[in-house]
């Protein structure tokens, strides 16, 4: 499994919509893309137009090729791309080690 965080900041005032254009991905467009595992979505408490989008993807192909090259992904930046005040910073990582929740 592969995690991929994007930092994600968006134009001030526009967290309201941001947030319902990503629910909306979520629930039609990430599901129909190849190795789409799960997903997490953070919102900065000490910057609100910062965000953090975690998506666990099977393969690191999966996102990088599979999705990113896919009419998935260019409705994706479609649906959330305006709000963008500038492009998001994302990064690809490994599992090293992990706790469940008590």
């Amino acid at each position: 499994m592969i995690l991929e965080i994007a930092d994600i900041h968006i134009q001030r005032g526009q967290g309201t919509a941001f947030e319902a254009a990503v629910r909306t991905a979520l629930k039609d467009i990430f599901p129909k893309a190849k190795g789409f595992v799960a997903h997490s979505f953070h919102v900065c408490m000490e910057s609100p137009e910062r965000y953090v989008f975690q998506l666990t993807w099977e393969t690191l192909e999966d996102h990088t090729v599979s999705f990113r090259e896919s009419t998935l992904f260019t409705e994706w930046r479609a649906l959330v791309g305006g709000y963008f005040a500038k492009a998001p910073h994302v990064e690809h990582f490994t599992l090293v080690t992990a706790s469940a929740p008590t």
